[in-house]
This record gives structure tokens, C-alpha cells and sequence, in this order.
């Protein structure tokens, strides 16, 4: 097992260093820069560029010099822990990312947990129980998750709450709270805004893992093992849980790579509708006027969230399955 682990760890240290190149080189695809899209801005409001500013500004951020050259300026400030200055904010990109990034964690955090507890009793249920009423209602919802888009949820959510209850929706926090210290008054404050984007950001994750759990718990209940476990007297909720869900749950393992950063992109649209102070409004806002050391960051960062999560995901899948241990895989 722990050459298994050491095996991952190289093999993730590799993958970022590859990560980090294809990153910079997203961010670099557009024609233009910074200063382009800048310039474009003001002429079109009709102000005038004074052209050294622009060149100082080219000078300032080595926007004239090679690709490789700006790449090394940029992972090497990243390795001593400077991401560089934001070109539109005018200030550190560890300053501007670290509290939407940290928030966009807490959310998509909190949104897999609900999937998984959601999602693992009606996934076992719609299995066990095939073709039951409960099963229908399951596949049922699990359709209507998948089909309804993340962001049209929210809107009817946000109109209910009002209509209903007279209940603005939008944003993690009270005004008295925005800047507040974490305490308890400041926690439930978060819980009672927090409901509705986690709701909204789990629902179509649930359906998908509901019907993935589904399908594939119904193979292995008509495999030989399960038989015989019965033949033997085995109660029925032991038969069931202690292999079959154990073995069905892989694929749903596996997924907890790509799930996390896939909450992230996906959550943009629902963050601008509920007003939500994550990183996709800021990593679309940055994309859009070419703010590199920015962009590149948040790009980087749900990069790595991405193998962070793969290597969990195997290591987990290892310690529930040991064929894939014992095969060295």
C-alpha cells in the first residue's frame, strides 16, 4: 500500500508540472493581452493612451518577452508563494483568490457531502427494491435533476422563497457578517444563506450518482456471491452491504477527482444568479479581460484540486477494493 501511495505522489508531482504549462498556455491562447483588451477599453470611451505608459506597463509585467520566458517568471513566483499582481485589480492574486477560493471549497464541500447522503440510501433503496414505487420515484427525480439546468433551479428557488416566504436569496452573508471574524453567531449566519446554493449545486450530482449507484448495485445483487451469501443464512442487510454496495460505490469513488473543480466551473452561472462570492464570477471576469497572473492562478489551483482529488479517489478505491491494490494498479 505504500508503494502504491509513493507510486501516485510521482506521478502527481509530474502531472502539475504539466498542468502548470498547459495552464499558462490557456491564458496565453487569446490574441492580445492585457494591456490590448486595456487599450481597446479606453479608446473606446474616448480617452487617450499615452504610448509610454503602455510601454513602462509591457516593461513592468514582460509582456514583450517569450512565452517560456513569462512562463518561468510565473511558476517561479508561484513556488515562493507570489502569484503575481492582478492586472484589473491592481493588487496581489493571493489576495483576491484566497477568500472566494476558500468559500467555493466550503460550498462545494458541504454540496458532495449532501450528494453522498443523499444520494447512498436511494441509490441502495431504487436497487433493492426494483421496479417498487419508490424506485420510480427515484428514477423519476434522478431525470428531472439531470434535465433541469443548475442556474434555471436557482431562479425558481429564488421566486418560491420570495412569493412563499418573502425570503431574498443571495449571497453567503448578512451585511454584518461579510467581514466578521468566524464565530458562532457568523456560522449560522453562513448556514442560513448556504442552504439553497448547496441545494442547488448538489441536485444534479445526486441524480447522477443515484442512477450510477443504481445500475450498478442491480449487477452485482446477480452475481454468485451474493447467492451463496444467502443460501447461507446471511441476514439480508449484511448480504447486501458488506460486498455488493462496497464494490458498486467504485465507480462513484473514482469520480471525487473530477467532482470538485466540475462544481466549481459549474457553479458560475448558479454564483452570479444567487449573487455568491466563489471563484467562477472571478475566473470568468478574469478570462474575459486577459488578466494572465489571475486567470492562471485560479486555472492552476482547480488543476491541482483536480489530482488531489484522483490520487484520494485511488488510494480510496484501494482500501475498499484490494484487487486494485493487490494488482498494483
Amino acid at each position: 500500500m505504500v508503494q502504491f501511495i509513493i507510486r501516485r505522489l510521482v506521478a502527481m508531482i509530474l502531472t502539475l508540472f504539466a498542468i502548470s504549462i498547459v495552464a499558462f498556455a490557456i491564458i496565453q491562447l487569446p490574441p492580445g493581452d492585457y494591456l490590448t483588451t486595456y487599450i481597446a477599453s479606453l479608446s473606446s470611451t474616448g480617452e487617450q493612451v499615452d504610448p509610454r505608459v503602455i510601454a513602462n506597463l509591457r516593461e513592468q509585467y514582460g509582456l514583450g518577452e517569450p512565452f517560456y520566458v513569462q512562463y518561468f517568471k510565473w511558476i517561479g513566483g508561484i513556488l515562493t508563494g507570489n502569484f503575481g499582481q492582478s492586472f484589473e485589480w491592481k493588487r496581489p492574486v493571493t489576495e483576491l483568490i484566497w477568500g472566494r477560493l476558500g468559500n467555493s471549497m466550503l460550498l462545494e464541500g458541504m454540496a458532495v457531502i449532501t450528494m453522498w447522503l443523499i444520494a447512498l440510501p436511494i441509490g441502495i433503496y431504487a436497487a433493492v427494491r426494483k421496479y417498487s414505487l419508490g424506485d420510480y420515484l427515484a428514477t423519476v427525480g434522478g431525470f428531472l435533476g439531470l434535465a433541469v439546468p443548475n442556474f434555471f433551479f436557482a431562479l425558481i428557488l429564488m421566486y418560491l422563497a420570495y412569493t412563499w416566504f418573502g425570503v431574498t436569496l443571495g449571497g453567503l452573508f448578512s451585511p454584518g457578517f461579510e467581514n466578521a471574524r468566524w464565530s458562532l453567531p457568523r456560522i449560522w449566519d453562513f448556514l442560513n444563506h448556504a442552504w439553497a446554493p448547496i441545494l442547488v449545486l448538489s441536485m444534479a450530482g445526486t441524480a447522477e450518482l443515484i442512477r450510477i449507484l443504481r445500475a450498478n448495485l442491480l449487477d452485482e445483487l446477480k452475481k454468485p456471491y451474493v447467492v451463496t451469501a444467502r443460501a447461507k443464512g446471511l441476514p439480508e442487510w449484511r448480504v447486501i452491504l458488506k460486498y455488493p454496495v462496497r464494490l458498486a460505490m467504485n465507480p462513484l469513488v473514482s469520480t471525487i477527482g473530477w467532482l470538485l473543480p466540475a462544481l466549481v466551473s459549474g457553479s458560475v452561472i448558479v454564483s452570479v444568479v444567487l449573487n455568491l462570492p466563489t471563484a467562477g464570477p472571478m475566473l470568468l471576469r478574469s478570462l474575459t479581460t486577459q488578466d494572465m497572473y489571475l486567470a492562471g492562478a485560479i486555472i492552476l489551483l482547480l488543476s491541482v484540486l483536480t489530482v488531489i482529488g484522483t490520487v484520494i479517489s485511488d488510494i480510496l478505491l484501494a482500501l475498499i477494493d484490494p484487487r486494485i491494490r493487490y494488482g498494483g494498479k
